[in-house]
């Protein structure tokens, strides 16, 4: 018996596998575990039953079509080819396609972006848009051919010619297209702006609708600073990009109908301003008109010397009290100033001087107590008419009457 490296052994086992044709081609029911993405793309996850599991992996190339996410729990159905894996010698699935079981793949994907994006609030109403009352340049993001651009371009002239349309070309359905309305929304907002833009294509199946589902077309729309009027299939079909838009039409043209408004109900209402602005102005001619009269007829208007002379007698009188007002506050204050020239004549010092006083100074400093000078000291008195010098012979200490 030859001894093999386990190299060749699992490189044997992996042949066998590959050439097997049940193992090439396999389609495994179970629940998803253990889900993970890198950031390289790949996909390892484990699908399990109540009785086994089975490791797997969808690479990049093919995760990149998936149009759910899936999540562990998940019941699904994966087709691929089962085959060995060298380096940890264990078998697993290589996922070619990967389906929802139960509820269709579309389906799953739509309700899973919806609350993804709910929750970040693309689709608040507070994020929503007014439309311009009156639009003069509408832009519209629809394939150049079928009957969506005829419907527009026919219900928007029959409202209102004057209304222009600006046509921004893009396929609806495809690979491409989700690009290409995402590019067309972004050339309205950026370089050429507009009053407001509508978004759609007729009717179809889901999967002819999905690219008004895709998150880069639900995020561009929910993005615009131009308000958006979303016109995507019939009344019953709904797409995410209808909860993004800041209104939804249920056909191309009633979008044309939101958007533009009817030049012969304008007119009517118009008219209808018109004549009430006539109406009120007559209304108001005849009021003034008899104001007019009453004043015409009133006795001021025949004879204004009447209102002169009342406003005359007025205006003496008010003199009258001003200048009495102002005489009795003079008085008031000349009294007021006699009584203080009276109170400042009675400090007066040389009054006092004048009925035999005298003030002594002493190196010009006013002697106040008798401790302040001393025998020989050099004095200098002052009297209401003059003053003198004198050198002090005796200090006696004691009242005023000299007593010692």
């Amino acid at each position: 018996m030859d001894i093999r490296s386990v190299s060749e052994i699992t490189k044997y086992i992996k042949n066998i596998m590959e050439q097997d044709f049940i193992l090439s081609r396999v389609m495994i029911r179970g629940e998803i575990s253990n889900f993970k993405q890198y950031s390289s793309g790949h996909c390892y996850f484990t699908i399990k039953d109540a009785n086994a599991a089975l490791k797997a992996v969808m690479f990049r190339s093919r995760a990149d079509h998936l149009k759910f996410l899936p999540v562990n729990g998940m019941k699904v159905v994966a087709s691929g080819s089962i085959s060995l894996y060298e380096r940890d010698g264990a078998y697993q699935l290589y996922v070619q396609n990967l389906l929802p079981e139960g509820a269709g793949e579309l389906s799953l994907a739509f309700e899973q972006l919806k609350t993804k994006l709910s929750e970040e609030g693309l689709f608040s109403a507070t994020r929503k848009q007014a439309m311009p009352q009156f639009p003069k340049i509408i832009g519209v993001v629809t394939s150049p051919s079928g009957a969506v651009l005829r419907d527009i371009y026919r219900v928007a002239k029959r409202r209102n010619p004057m209304v222009k349309l600006v046509l921004y070309p893009v396929q609806v359905q495809g690979e491409q297209s989700a690009g290409q309305i995402v590019r067309a929304i972004s050339f309205f907002n950026r370089k050429y702006p507009v009053d407001l833009l509508i978004v759609g294509r007729g009717g179809g199946s889901m999967e002819d609708l999905w690219s008004f589902n895709e998150e880069q077309v639900v995020r561009a729309i929910a993005a615009s600073r131009l308000p958006i009027i979303s016109a995507v299939g019939h009344e019953t079909d709904y797409t995410l990009a209808d909860f993004a838009a800041d209104l939804r039409a249920a056909t191309p043209s009633q979008a044309a109908e939101l958007a533009v408004p009817d030049g012969r109900e304008l007119r009517r209402y118009i008219n209808s301003l018109r004549q009430q602005l006539k109406t009120k102005g007559l209304a108001l001619l005849r009021s003034k008109r008899h104001r007019l009269e009453v004043c015409q007829k009133s006795k001021a208007m025949k004879s204004p010397q009447i209102m002169l002379l009342d406003k005359r007698q007025r205006l003496d009188y008010a003199l009258e009290k001003l200048q009495r007002a102002a005489g009795d506050r003079l008085k008031a204050k000349q009294h007021k100033l006699q009584v203080s020239m009276e109170r400042l004549s009675m400090l007066d010092p040389l009054k006092v001087l004048k009925r035999g006083y005298g003030v002594v100074e002493t190196e010009k400093k006013i002697v106040r107590k008798i401790a302040e000078v001393k025998p020989g000291s050099k004095i200098k008195v002052l009297l209401s008419d003059g003053s003198f010098t004198a050198i002090v012979d005796e200090v006696r200490e004691g009242n005023s009457n000299g007593e010692g």
